[in-house]
């Protein structure tokens, strides 16, 4: 099959809301392949605790991809501990400028349970407007379903768990299958 009549992988929604002194980050569990779900119970959340400090990260894209950055993440976290900034930028830096990081077809949310970003290969490192951050194939509609929600009374997590299952029923390469971490609070 030549590269181009490759449908190519899709299925990820991550969602990070920061409300009421903590965060959340949600992702679904919706790997597809062209039009078949080849798995639905994918874990895409994950919480790192590099010299002892605790981040979350969710990713959207090529698994293998996403894997090579949260271990780079990791590292930049070992060498600047507790500086989740820092080793954001550190590591969009690398992601730019390193030709076989260049490659890589992923994003990422992190979050300290302070701090809240998106990291992209594009060598940005974005603090999210109004409190929520979201990637993948669904992500504008969990973005939308949550931003609507953060002025209700719900908590991060009702909110993050809402905009997920708002956008499980309209994107096709999203499902409810979450995994959900919090951290601050």
């Amino acid at each position: 099959m030549a590269d181009s009549d490759f449908p190519g992988w899709h299925g990820t929604t991550i969602i990070g809301v920061r409300k009421g002194g903590e965060v959340v980050v949600a992702g679904d569990g919706q790997v597809s392949l062209g039009q078949t779900v080849i798995k639905g119970s994918a874990r895409k959340v994950r919480r790192l605790s590099p010299g002892g400090y605790d981040v979350v990260a969710g990713f959207a894209g090529s698994t293998a991809d996403a894997f090579t950055l949260l271990e780079r993440l990791e590292k930049k976290l070992e060498a600047t501990p507790g500086q989740l900034q820092r080793a954001s930028v550190e590591l969009a830096k690398d992601w730019r400028t390193d030709k076989y990081l260049q490659k890589l077809e992923a994003m990422l949310i992190v979050t300290d349970g302070r701090e809240l970003y998106i990291i992209t290969g594009a060598g940005d490192v974005l603090e999210p407007e109004h409190d929520v951050a979201a990637i993948g194939s669904g992500g504008n509609y969990a973005l939308a379903a949550a931003r609507a929600m953060m002025d209700s009374d719900k908590d991060a997590e009702t909110v993050a768990r809402d905009a997920m299952a708002i956008a499980a029923e309209i994107c096709v390469y999203t499902n409810g299958r979450l995994t959900v971490e919090k951290i601050g609070g």
